[in-house]
């Protein structure tokens, strides 16, 4: 299975988001982290479960502000 995972992660292009993941963010993380990430898959494959943290989203509501014509007015 970790072929397979280390091949996916190769021809993913940069900045493709793969979830809330960038492709360049998931090859970045070498050797331990294809490890990590393909005994995840390998366990969501065995089980059929998916982690809690994988199927919740938590959104937080950005007040506006009311006058954003200067730089320093954005959010960052």
């Amino acid at each position: 299975m970790q072929s397979e995972v280390k091949k996916a992660m190769k021809e993913m292009r940069d900045k493709e988001a793969t979830g809330d993941v960038p492709g360049d963010v998931l090859k970045l993380l070498g050797e331990d982290g294809l490890r990590i990430t393909t005994q995840l898959i390998s366990s969501i494959c065995e089980t059929g479960e998916w982690l809690k943290d994988f199927t919740e989203v938590t959104m937080i509501a950005l007040k506006k502000k009311p006058d954003i014509t200067k730089c320093s007015d954005n959010y960052t």
